[in-house]
């Protein structure tokens, strides 16, 4: 058995959807004969010098950026701990890069999401949770989807009093195509518990997200 066979199954086993890892999955020949296919339908010759190589090097950059369906997310927030000597804030990242692609146009996403949740029994590492981020963007989203899976899994896994998640990114699809403006930029947001039922929490977190004051 190889190594990436036991990669897959581990994973699988923790709940992750392997990249391709279902029946009828394309070999790595087909993927690259694709991208040939797509270099010659746009009007280009895949045979040419400079473009030999670049359906190698696609599929090598698509296991890469789409790394996210090889693991599973949640599993970086297994471990937890539970001493922090009384404190009873707020943990807030805030600006943690992201970059994804869209499902529709397979165009990028990038922005930033900022996070936060009040503990109540459970803390987890700080770079849990932007691997969990990274991990949740490393796939084909929504920025909606993208903003309710990671709310979702915090919630699930250190049940916390509230968590907010807000998500500030700029779509390729609508910058570099379509409606060709480079300057809109979607936001989205999800909370819940004490940041839905407190309004001095939700707004309190929305300042520290743009970068003002934390009181």
């Amino acid at each position: 058995m190889t190594a990436t066979t036991n990669k897959i199954q581990a994973n699988e086993a923790n709940g992750a959807r392997p990249l391709g890892a279902r029946a009828g999955r394309p070999s790595r020949e087909e993927a690259e004969n694709a991208v040939r296919t797509l270099i010659a339908w746009i009007g280009d010759d895949p045979k040419r010098e400079g473009l030999q190589k670049t359906p190698r090097r696609v599929a090598d950059s698509y296991k890469e950026l789409f790394s996210g369906y090889d693991e599973n997310a949640e599993a970086y927030l297994e471990r937890f701990f539970t001493d922090m000597d009384g404190y009873q804030d707020m943990v807030m990242l805030r600006d943690i890069a992201l970059e994804s692609h869209c499902e529709h146009h397979m165009a990028p996403i990038i922005g930033r999401a900022h996070l936060a949740y009040m503990p109540d029994k459970r803390f987890v590492g700080l770079s849990k949770l932007a691997r969990l981020v990274g991990v949740v963007a490393h796939r084909l989203q929504t920025q909606e989807r993208m903003t309710a899976q990671i709310h979702d899994a915090i919630q699930r896994k250190l049940k916390p009093k509230g968590v907010a998640v807000l998500i500030e990114a700029k779509h390729h699809c609508m910058t570099l195509r379509g409606v060709h403006d480079p300057d809109v930029a979607t936001v989205t947001v999800q909370t819940s518990g004490l940041f839905n039922e407190n309004s001095r929490m939700e707004e309190r977190f929305l300042r520290m997200a743009r970068g003002d004051a934390a009181r």
